[in-house]
């Protein structure tokens, strides 16, 4: 199609007779409400920006006043349960982890939430994964939950760092079978030759400990990340989206930034422009 206007569409919106300029004008309309729509072959070319959803209206506002707590972390606790409630969310604990190289080169993944206190918010992975590398020499992280459903979402920002061996493996045990063999079948990140490499480990440690307890390989474990910034959004379909954002001041912090308040346990909290 290009962008070149059939006379069909050319007569639908009144082109002929018209001056170039008006055509230029009227293809630019059409196109606006219109998305071009192109093969998946082609989608370098596909256009998006007509593609948008209605959230919320102004009148369910997330306004300062409708916090749970002032501690964010319990505020995380009561939008978490809403969400584990919410039968349209399939998985209210998935969230995207980030993390970035000693150079500062991002990366980022789906993982799972796997238990959270005010110590900080724990996940398990190999540590020889990308992930685990990166956090060896850059022990910073983001993690991000949206739950479409309820048009949130929740960004915390925290140091990283592994948790006791000991909590690694009680939990390692209470995992499925099949977990616990994939977890030391799989060298995560590293190169295999094709799928049935994959199998045919895991049928040999299927095998090998059919009659014994799986041991946790030595390259498993959590990691726990310990939050200094904690953001609330709720989506609003003005786009004046609702952004509460909790900080936890950093050793000689000088006082309350423009706006910000006070919150429980040393934290503070301000609002954002969206």
């Amino acid at each position: 199609m290009g962008r070149t206007l059939s006379a069909t569409v050319l007569r639908s919106v009144g082109l002929w007779g018209r001056s170039r300029a008006s055509h230029a004008a009227a293809e630019r309309s059409v196109f606006t409400t219109r998305p071009r729509r192109t093969s998946t072959r082609d989608s370098g070319n596909m256009d998006l920006s007509n593609m948008r959803k209605d959230y919320k209206g102004d009148e369910q506002c997330f306004e300062e006043s409708q916090l749970t707590s002032l501690d964010p972390i319990k505020q995380f606790g009561s939008w978490f349960d809403e969400a584990t409630k919410c039968p349209a969310v399939g998985e209210a604990n998935a969230m995207c982890l980030s993390t970035a190289s000693k150079d500062g080169r991002p990366s980022a993944r789906m993982v799972l939430l796997k238990g959270y206190s005010h110590q900080g918010f724990r996940f398990f992975t190999n540590y020889e994964s990308r992930k685990g590398l990166e956090l060896e020499s850059n022990p910073f992280a983001c993690l991000v939950f949206y739950w479409e459903p309820l048009n949130r979402q929740i960004r915390i920002e925290g140091t990283v760092e592994r948790i006791p061996q000991h909590s690694s493996r009680e939990y390692f045990h209470s995992r499925p079978r099949s977990s616990q063999i994939g977890a030391a079948v799989s060298r995560q990140s590293t190169p295999v030759p094709d799928r049935d490499y994959l199998r045919q480990k895991n049928a040999e440690l299927e095998e090998k400990y059919r009659d014994a307890e799986v041991p946790m390989p030595d390259y498993w474990g959590g990691y726990v990340v310990r939050p200094y910034l904690m953001e609330f959004w709720q989506g609003q379909t003005n786009r004046l989206h609702d952004r509460i954002v909790f900080t936890r001041p950093a050793a000689g912090d000088r006082g309350p930034r423009a706006f910000e308040r006070a919150a429980e346990d040393g934290w503070r909290f301000q609002r954002l422009a969206p």
